[in-house]
Formats: C-alpha cells, structure tokens, sequence
C-alpha cells in the first residue's frame, strides 16, 4: 500500500530525548489529507502507567482523558497542563466520546475494558489506538474488527514491537528464505510477577469508581490485590504473561510465518499454578501450538529446553539452514552475514513502520490499515487466549481459525463470556 507521512516531528519510542521533543510537538495529518495541516485531537481512556506512556506521544494533541481513579486523572491532566495544554476530564469515557472534536482515542485500560470501549469509539466515528492484548476473549475480537470494518475507522492494535527495526529485520529474513524453511519458533516469556501474599477484601478508595472499574466483569468485592497493574494476574480481566509479553512475542511469530489472518489449528500444553492461589494465571507454562503446514510454535514461560538448550525470552525462528533470534534492541542469526543482507533489495517485503503511534497517525490521514491492524491484533490475541484454555483445561485443543470454532465446549466458553448487566458485546 502506498503510504502518506506525518508532515512534523512524532514520538519514536527510541530515546528519552526523542520522547522530550515529541512531547512539544503535537502530532499532524499531511496537506494531501485535508488541505492543509490539522492537529489529530485525542481523547485518551485509561491514564495509569501505561496510559500516561501513551500520553506522552500525544501530549499536544489531548483534549480530553478518562479514568475511573481520579488520582490517574489528576496526574494525566498535571501532565497536559505542565506542557502548556488543557483537557477536560471525564469519569465515563461514554461522555468523552460525545465530543465531536475528538478524532481519535488512545485506550490504555485493563484488558476487560478493551472490546467495549474500542465499539463504541468506532461507533462515535473515532479512529482508535488499543493497547494489547486486544482482547479478554476472541468473541470480543470478531466484534472488535466487525465495528472497526462497519464504521470505517482505523484501529492500531498497541504491539509496538511490529514498528522496531529488528523485529522488521528478523522478519523480513525469514519472510525472504534466508534460513531455509522454517520448521519450529520458540517464544520465551517470563514467569508471573504477581504481587504477592492476598489482603482482605475492603472498602474501595474514595478516588475509585469500583463499579466503573469492573464494567462487564463479574461483580466481586473490591481488593486491592485485584485492581490496576494487579488485574493481570485475574482471569476475569486478564490473561497474565501470556496476553501481556505473549502479545508481543507471538505476534512476532505470526508476522515472520506469514499467518496474520490466521492462526494454529492445534494446541497442547502444560502449565504450573501458585501453589497457595494468591492469583488465578499460570507461574510457567509449554504450549505447542501446531499450525495447518505442520510448523510448530512452542511458547514456554519460565525456563525449559530445546535441543538441550534453555529457550531464551524473545522470539527464535528455526529453519532447516539456520536460525534468527529476536528481541528488544537485540537481534542475531546462526550466520551473522544475514544481518548484513540489504532488506530493500529482497522479494518480499514487509511493512515498514515510521514508529507505532507515528504509523497510527499517518493511517489517519490516509485510511490505509496500520502495521498492527485490528484483525491482526485479534489474531496474536486469540493465539494467546488458546494457548491458556489448553493449559486451564489440561486438554488438547483443535481449532478452526476460518470459522475460529475450537471442539470442546469447556474451551467454548472461555473464548466467549457473558458480559455483566448492563454491559452488553453488541454493534449498534
């Protein structure tokens, strides 16, 4: 696809002193767009660490924030003021996406609120960046590309790892044949970083609209083991390091094969669960995850093996004349030549990202899909929300990823959930 560039200076999430001088630009669509150059106006939803991260890129561009903690708000709405801007704050996103001058909005909120709030952007006709994993549940991501196709919005699912030069090298290569036929990929993830020993439920802090907060999750007393960076580790809003670093490192995977519309059609695998309870996700985990043309992925979270060698974090492609492993700001190959080869010069070429918030915006102004597309975000998601069921249900699991159907009911239910009342997963 032809591709427009963003007319000033963006975030290239390279540097602290990229980052400072972004912060004091606001972000632009090119005079081809519009006619001349307009400010993209965002709204953001979700402003904890990971939300305010999102900020940053956008830091002139805001004009409105949304939090259910009022603390986040705060500190959101001090960051835009300390750089000479103004936004209103809003305790329901539902108002925010009212306003008619907000073109787009940047959602940083726990997984659960992901599908919801993403539809109903798409429904106020705003273009929509979304954190990963994309999704709690893959009915949520079906309805998620059918709301963003249906209103015509881009939607640019937070993988950042896609818009990185080395995982464009490494999947450039393997793309190319330059290590044979691939055969096996090895994704590494780290254990549980759960935050330890549980508390007695309470009262929610004054600052916290706990309701607000579970939204379409199942109603359960407040705990403060449970909200915020803790939701991760909760199968009722998270998935834990599979859907966070499996998010990135799978979608690596799916990239460099060439499945971006598609997905494994088997899974089995183990997993290892704290011993007290103190969280519901898995410590350490081996999935094979075995796609139609027979390569298999194998996800291991903790240390375990391969051919007598511990699988290192990151994504490793295995072809039958070589090998290229990849993570961040770090690439190497069994023959170290390859990464000297000149990527433009080859047949297949990928996407080349400016930067992901960057690429977002462009997409903006040319309604081109961006690099990490909502089908492409719901895809790696649902790699992520199979390879837990396997491991949940200590069952070998078939999947259809035309008619993304798995063939057992237990797995059924846990890849769709019903939603809390009033919420409901449905296009207007």
């Amino acid at each position: 696809m032809a591709r427009h560039s963003v007319s000033r200076r963006s975030f290239l999430a390279a540097s602290a002193a990229a980052m400072a001088s972004t912060m004091a630009c606001p972000l632009f669509v090119p005079r081809s767009a519009w006619g001349a150059n307009e400010r993209v106006v965002t709204g953001h939803i979700g402003l904890g660490g990971q939300g305010r991260g999102n900020l940053g890129p956008f830091i002139s561009n805001c004009a409105g924030i949304c939090d259910v903690d009022k603390d986040n708000a705060a500190k959101a709405a001090k960051m835009v003021e300390d750089k000479g801007g103004k936004c209103e704050v809003y305790g329901d996103y539902r108002k925010m996406l009212e306003r008619k001058d907000i073109d787009a909005v940047v959602i940083s909120t726990p997984d659960h609120w992901h599908a919801l709030t993403t539809i109903h952007a798409c429904e106020a006709g705003k273009d929509v960046y979304c954190e990963k994993p994309l999704t709690l549940t893959v009915a949520e991501g079906r309805k998620m590309v059918e709301a963003a196709r249906k209103y015509k919005r881009v939607v640019q699912t937070g993988s950042q790892q896609r818009s990185s030069k080395e995982f464009h090298q490494a999947c450039t290569l393997v793309r190319n044949g330059h290590i044979g036929k691939v055969h096996t990929v090895l994704v590494g993830l780290p254990k549980s970083n759960h935050p330890g020993e549980p508390v007695a439920d309470s009262d929610p802090p004054p600052q916290l609209d706990y309701e607000m907060w579970l939204g379409p999750a199942p109603y359960r007393p407040y705990n403060s083991k449970r909200v915020h960076y803790n939701f991760r580790f909760f199968w009722d809003y998270s998935g834990g390091q599979m859907t966070n670093w499996g998010a990135h490192h799978i979608d690596i995977a799916q990239w460099g094969l060439g499945m971006d519309d598609t997905g494994p059609v088997e899974f089995e695998g183990t997993a290892s669960f704290h011993p007290m309870k103190w969280h519901e996700v898995s410590e350490t985990c081996r999935v094979t995850c075995t796609y139609a043309n027979g390569v298999k992925m194998i996800v291991t979270q903790g240390k375990y093996d391969y051919n007598g060698k511990d699988i290192a974090g990151g994504t490793t492609f295995i072809g039958d004349k070589g090998q290229v492993w990849v993570n961040r700001g770090k690439i190497e190959a069994s023959n170290p030549e390859l990464l000297k080869l000149d990527l433009a010069s080859m047949e297949t070429k990928l996407y080349k990202s400016p930067g992901h918030h960057k690429d977002f915006v462009a997409c903006i102004a040319s309604r081109n899909n961006p690099i990490c597309d909502v089908e492409i975000g719901h895809r790696t998601a649902t790699v992520c929300h199979l390879a837990n069921a396997t491991t949940r249900l200590g069952k070998k699991l078939k999947w259809d990823p035309v008619a993304e159907k798995v063939d057992d009911a237990d797995a059924a239910a846990i890849l769709s959930r019903p939603y809390r009342s009033p919420w409901k997963l449905q296009l207007s």
